[in-house]
């Protein structure tokens, strides 16, 4: 983007602030763990904040700075300005992303939206522009429940089910109108397969774009479950015996207006660029699964089954792969895509679609083999038959995957020196808090007979 776009997009931002009587701006921007975070300004403060940015103290930022280099700035990205939904019950208030730099005006290498910036100027060198269709899922559970009672669901509906018990219905609509307020399309929402499940599927847009929504999606999903007294979680496996919430992930890479997936009378109509892309996605997937699938809990939900890969293979129309490509629909070049299934709702999209990117790109740029897919339900395999057919398993915890991560050369590069390295330490200390925590699960098998 050009400086007079920006220029124009600031004075446009100025403008709807004074016309609309907005009394405070939130500056939003996300941690390396990718919890968002927010700085309110008054309007008046807005022209030096677009020209100069506003200082604040990044050692209090979860992986940004050290004490001894702590001084950075937040500088405000006008084209992402959008008046907050539920502001109309006071004083006007609005927000804007914002980007992370250095007292010298450089970007901050800590910040998790310029890691997915500079990856996807990695892809604009090679002509590339990369989109994202996210289907995200979370489960509404009710009132607000102690972290140790066990969650009750705000209904027992199922996959599709249109029930009138239960806020679920409702409350996806509320949502909804909230996002497309906020300039947010949302293209299919329904209840998921889990009790109080839900699923909304944004539209797809370029990846910076994505990311950014996502950060919105959460706190408005948020927002609306606390007006229906309900908790909204995003948790990959907040219930043993149910599924996990993923966020399928629908990702294309366009060459101008042109589909570069898409080649007609192609198997499954994908391109060799296509097919250098998954082969990359499917190598790379073991060492950039800490950052696709961060906590813990992640991994419950991976290893569980009920339609979560824990294979890296691929399959048309196999919801068991990692990799999916969705049916193709005649006249609709456009839409070929791949579908990655197994990233969470809960990563940090920034960084996550960063590594995703980062893989398919190395598989173009190496012209990596796509393997034979896999046609079979990959769970219904024995371990022979998985090991027959080459299929690598993803790392089964957040200490192998953290042990793969360490290794990788990719992922180093993608994330930068800052972020995988604090990246790896914070990962680290959550595992070895968590091996050392005594369960209910224990206590409850092993107390009356030990």
């Amino acid at each position: 983007m050009t400086f007079a776009a920006v220029d124009r997009q600031a004075d446009f931002v100025l403008r709807t602030i004074e016309e609309r009587d907005i009394r405070f701006v939130r500056l939003w921007f996300t941690d390396v763990l990718g919890f968002l975070k927010s700085v309110a300004v008054a309007p008046a403060e807005l022209e030096a904040a677009f020209t100069e940015g506003i200082g604040f103290d990044g050692s209090a930022i979860e992986g940004f700075a050290r004490v001894t280099e702590s001084d950075m700035l937040v500088k405000p990205d006008p084209s992402t300005f959008q008046v907050l939904p539920w502001s109309n019950e006071g004083p006007g208030v609005a927000r804007m992303f914002s980007d992370i730099l250095m007292p010298d005006g450089s970007p901050s290498y800590a910040d998790p939206r310029w890691v997915l910036r500079r990856t996807m100027a990695r892809a604009a060198e090679l002509g590339f522009t990369f989109y994202i269709h996210p289907e995200i899922e979370f489960y509404l559970f009710e009132g607000l429940p102690s972290e140790t009672a066990v969650p009750v669901p705000v209904d027992h509906a199922g996959y599709f089910d249109q029930s009138p018990v239960g806020p679920g219905h409702d409350f996806r609509r509320q949502a909804i109108l909230m996002l497309e307020s906020m300039g947010i399309s949302v293209e299919f929402s329904h209840h998921e397969a889990g009790p109080g499940q839900q699923e909304i599927d944004l539209r797809y847009a370029d990846a910076l774009s994505t990311a950014d929504n996502i950060m919105t999606f959460r706190l408005i999903v948020k927002e609306v479950a606390l007006r229906h007294g309900v908790r909204a979680t995003f948790m990959p496996k907040p219930l043993t015996d149910h599924p996990g919430s993923g966020m399928h992930s629908h990702l294309s890479l366009f060459e101008g207006d042109r589909n570069a997936f898409y080649e007609p009378g192609a198997e499954f109509q994908l391109s060799e660029v296509a097919r250098c892309f998954i082969a990359g996605l499917l190598q790379h997937a073991p060492e950039i699964t800490a950052v696709t699938n961060q906590w813990v809990n992640s991994y419950k939900r991976l290893t569980s089954g009920a339609e979560a890969p824990a294979y890296a293979c691929w399959g048309h129309n196999n919801r068991s792969a990692l990799v999916r490509i969705p049916m193709y629909k005649p006249g609709k070049a456009p839409s070929t895509r791949v579908e990655y299934r197994a990233l969470d709702a809960a990563a940090n999209p920034y960084l996550a679609y960063a590594v995703l990117l980062a893989a398919g790109l190395r598989g173009i740029e190496g012209r990596y083999e796509l393997p034979p897919g896999a046609d079979d339900d990959v769970w219904s395999l024995t371990s022979v038959e998985r090991a027959a057919l080459g299929l690598a398993p993803l790392p089964a915890s957040l200490a192998e995957a953290v042990a793969v991560m360490e290794r990788s050369e990719l992922v180093a590069e993608t994330l930068g020196e800052h972020v995988f390295d604090f990246f790896l330490r914070n990962k680290q200390a959550e595992w070895q808090d968590y091996s050392r925590q005594v369960t209910r699960w224990e206590r409850e098998r092993y107390l009356p007979v030990l």
